[in-house]
């Protein structure tokens, strides 16, 4: 069972997530996760056969820590704005202290003439434990329903 004080929490989890990816705030991000989480982006064709194959595939937060760095000093990409819409939060269980959350996202991309469009859409499958009161991700599992995106996924989902 998990309590509404968890519950809000968790919500509030989310609404940080999104703002941290949204603000660019990378190295909030991170902060979001425990230091042995899996962090990774597959297509929902790949998720339903049970496929390892992953777009993207991070087994540990200094996995995540160097895809920052090289987004904030190495890598070139498009330069865009990203928003984060997230909704219909879901618990769908609790085995000992990891709670097992769902929602449906939609990330939708800003280019730097003003131009809007739809960038990936799908749902989280997230392992999610209270680490001094506070949750944290132990698994972000990012399942995209469009596994064709326009552009390459250079920043987190």
């Amino acid at each position: 069972m998990i309590s509404l004080e968890q519950r809000l929490a968790i919500y509030d989890l989310f609404a940080e997530y999104a703002a941290c990816l949204d603000e660019g705030r990378l190295s909030d991000w991170l902060d979001l996760f425990v230091e042995d989480c899996i962090y990774r982006i597959v297509p929902r064709e790949n998720y339903a056969a049970n496929l390892p194959l992953s777009l993207v595939l991070c087994d540990s937060k200094d996995m995540m820590r160097d895809r920052v760095v090289a987004l904030q000093e190495a890598n070139e990409y498009n330069i865009h704005t990203d928003r984060h819409l997230i909704s219909g939060i879901r618990f769908r269980g609790n085995a000992s202290g990891v709670l097992q959350v769902e929602a449906s996202y939609a990330v939708y991309q800003v280019d730097t003439e003003g131009v809007a469009s739809l960038f990936a859409i799908g749902s989280y499958l997230d392992e999610i434990v209270f680490v001094a009161g506070s949750p944290r991700f132990k698994s972000k599992t990012v399942i995209m329903d469009n596994s064709c995106v326009p552009h390459a996924i250079s920043t987190p989902l």
